[in-house]
This record gives structure tokens, C-alpha cells and sequence, in this order.
């Protein structure tokens, strides 16, 4: 792999730091601030809102802006909210850093999915995009768990500050690896905006929002989930989230692999077997071992799902893909918000800590029922074309 796909990887797993990492922190920070578990998990729902407002409105801005310089305007961005969230002495400042670190995300993996595709040949974009989102599933391996453990013992304050510090090396890492690479000369806002009068594109974005929903619909609150439901000690989380980031690593790149040979089958088979394993959490919950495989498998489907998801919204957009690409990292926070508020939901109206992966299966189905739409939709649209040509 081109190293500057190493060097949007190290990006990502800043970015993927940042963006998990509370939700091993979650109850220091209720427990801190004197807010309920909701309350604290609206950090990621309202991280997820920014990133959704900030992924197209910061890519159309910047559409023609060499790439490399709008990755480092990006880094510095996420930088300057880490640092805010570290600071923080309210529950509201806090938010402020995280909708300020928020706004740099979505563009981040827009146009990194974007550059990561064009750096590989056509049969191999699918496994580059992966590659980039590695960063992403590390943080889960290295970064929330050790985040968690910080927080833990030395308060959620310093777990900000070690990610500002991860947030320079990114940064760094972008200057040094990334080259300089042409701006869009070839497209513009107009043409980058055309691709929204199709359906398919659209639908796509739909797929995306639901499919990935119920990962943080279930994921937000895991912390709670194996304290109270299953028994763990507070101590463990950190260990367990680790188990759970080794899930996403093998399925990052599993995913990725299987995208490449057969994008449909792939997407389909990822969600059924995602919507199924949200189900058995379920009762496996209420059991540590069971509990603890049943994470490991969720963070397999949980990340998966990715590249697939990924490429089927670029396939829809291929003659102008980095305002698509944008918006379909929106499309994934937009669902991640969504998952979140009905998890919170579901704990809020008197369920226990089991029922927001009820919600989860659900969210994820809809998902899979909106693919198999889109599909039927692309076979009849080329038969169609088929039959008009043939007169």
C-alpha cells in the first residue's frame, strides 16, 4: 500500500479515538458532571449530528483546494477541539469541543476515501479504503481501551489531552506522507452536486444511515451493558474493549477483502449476520464469557459493514464521488445520532441495559431491506437500458 495511506490511517485513528473513546468513559463523566447516562452518551449523538453537518458543507467549500492542504486544515481543526474538551470545566464546554473536533471528521474520511481509492488499481479501491479505516478500527484496539483505563485513574481529563497529542502526530504525519496532490480541477460544486438527482445515490445514503445505526445504537452504552447486566468490574472494560477493537480490525479488513470480489453479496450477508448477533447479545449479556465472545463478534460485523457500505455510494457516484463520499460519512453519523438517541431512548422509558441492541437489530434490518430495494432498483434500471438499446 502507498504510504500515504499510512498516513491517512494514522489520521483516522486519531479521529476514531476521539469519536469512541467515550463511551469507555461514559459513566466518569455522568458520574462528574451530575448528569444521567443519556445525558453524557448525547456527547456521541451530538458529535454525530456535527460530523453529519460538517462532512458536506466543509467538502463543498474546499472542492477545489488541493487535498493535502484541506487534510492538514482538517487535523488542525480536530487539534484545536481536543484541546477544548481537555479543558473544559462544564458539561457545555465540553460539547462545544466535541461539535468543534465533530466538524473535521466527516470531511477527514470523505476526501480520505476518496484519495485512498485513487491511490490502488480499480480492483483493490475497496481494500485501500479499508486499509485508510484501520486507523479507525486501532483506535478501538489501542486507543479507547487505553483511553478508558487513563480516565479510569487519572480522570476523563487527561484522556482529551493524550488525543490532542495523538491529534500533532496526525498532523504531522499528513505533511510528511501525504503528497501534494492536484486540487479538483475537474469538477466542481455544480457537477459534484448533479449526482443528488439520482435515486440510487440517495438510497445509498439510506442504506448507510440504518445499516450502520445499530453499531452505536448497542456500542454507546456497552459500558454499562457489561457492568450492571453482566457482572464485569469497571476494571474490565478496558480490557474488553480491547477484544472488541481486535473484532474490528478482522472485520475492517475481512469486509474490505469481500467487497472486492462481491460488493452486493457481501453487503447483504454483513448485515443479516449483524441484525442476528445484536439479537444474541441479547441473552448473552446476562453471561460474562458468552458476553465477552458475543462483543468480539459484534465488532467483526460492527466494522465489516464498512467498506461495503463505503463503495456502494461510490459506485452510485463514480463521476463525482468526493461531495458523495461526504455525505455518506454524514449518512453513517446521521445513523450513528439516530442509534444513539433510541438506545438512550429505550433506557430512559425503564428497560434495562439489554434493550437499546433490541433496538439495534432492528435499525440494522431496515438497512439490509433498503439494500436489497436498491438492487432491484439497479437490476431493473440496467434491463431497462438493455431493452432500449436492443430498439
Amino acid at each position: 500500500m502507498p504510504f500515504a495511506l499510512i498516513a491517512l490511517a494514522i489520521g483516522a485513528f486519531c479521529i476514531g479515538t476521539t469519536e469512541f473513546v467515550t463511551a469507555g468513559i461514559l459513566p466518569d463523566i455522568a458520574t462528574f458532571f451530575k448528569v444521567s447516562i443519556p445525558m453524557a452518551g448525547s456527547l456521541t449523538s451530538v458529535y454525530a449530528l456535527s460530523v453529519a453537518i460538517g462532512a458536506p458543507l466543509i467538502t463543498a467549500i474546499t472542492i477545489k483546494m488541493k487535498r493535502k492542504y484541506v487534510l492538514i486544515i482538517l487535523m488542525s481543526l480536530f487539534i484545536l477541539g481536543s484541546l477544548i474538551s481537555a479543558l473544559a470545566n462544564n458539561f457545555t464546554i465540553l460539547m462545544f469541543g466535541r461539535v468543534v473536533t465533530a466538524l473535521c471528521h466527516g470531511a477527514f474520511f470523505g476526501i480520505g476515501a476518496v484519495v485512498a481509492s485513487n491511490l490502488v488499481s480499480e480492483k483493490k479501491r475497496a481494500s485501500a479504503i479499508a486499509f485508510m479505516f484501520t486507523g479507525l478500527t486501532l483506535a478501538n484496539v489501542l486507543g479507547v481501551p487505553v483511553g478508558t483505563v487513563l480516565g479510569q485513574h487519572f480522570g476523563w481529563r487527561i484522556v482529551f489531552a493524550v488525543i490532542t497529542a495523538l491529534g500533532i502526530i496526525g498532523l504531522l504525519g499528513i505533511i510528511t506522507l501525504v503528497p501534494n496532490l492536484a486540487s479538483n480541477a475537474g469538477s466542481s460544486l455544480k457537477k459534484e452536486l448533479a449526482v443528488f438527482k439520482r435515486g440510487g445515490v440517495w438510497l445509498s445514503l439510506l442504506i448507510t444511515a440504518f445499516g450502520f445505526s445499530g453499531v452505536f445504537a448497542s456500542f454507546t452504552y456497552i459500558a454499562p451493558l457489561l457492568t450492571d447486566v453482566s457482572g464485569f468490574l469497571p476494571g474490565s472494560i478496558g480490557g474488553l474493549l480491547v477484544l472488541f477493537g481486535v473484532g474490528l480490525v478482522i472485520g475492517n479488513t475481512l469486509g474490505g477483502k469481500a467487497a472486492d470480489k462481491a460488493l452486493i453479496p457481501s453487503l447483504y450477508g454483513v448485515l443479516i449476520l449483524l441484525a442476528i448477533l445484536l439479537v444474541i447479545f441479547t441473552f448473552t449479556a446476562h453471561y460474562k464469557i458468552p458476553a465477552a465472545i458475543s462483543l468480539f463478534m459484534f465488532g467483526i460485523l460492527a466494522f465489516g459493514t464498512v467498506a461495503p457500505l463505503q463503495m456502494q455510494l461510490m459506485q452510485q457516484a463514480s463521476q463525482a464521488p468526493t461531495l458523495a463520499s461526504a455525505a455518506n460519512i454524514a449518512a453513517f453519523n446521521l445513523g450513528n445520532a439516530g442509534g444513539v438517541f433510541l438506545g438512550g431512548l429505550a433506557i430512559s422509558e425503564g428497560f434495562s441495559y439489554v434493550s437499546p441492541n433490541w433496538v439495534a437489530a432492528g435499525l440494522t434490518t431496515v438497512g439490509l431491506f433498503l439494500a436489497i430495494l436498491n438492487n432491484a432498483g439497479l437490476k431493473n434500471h440496467r434491463k431497462t437500458n438493455i431493452v432500449s438499446k436492443c430498439n
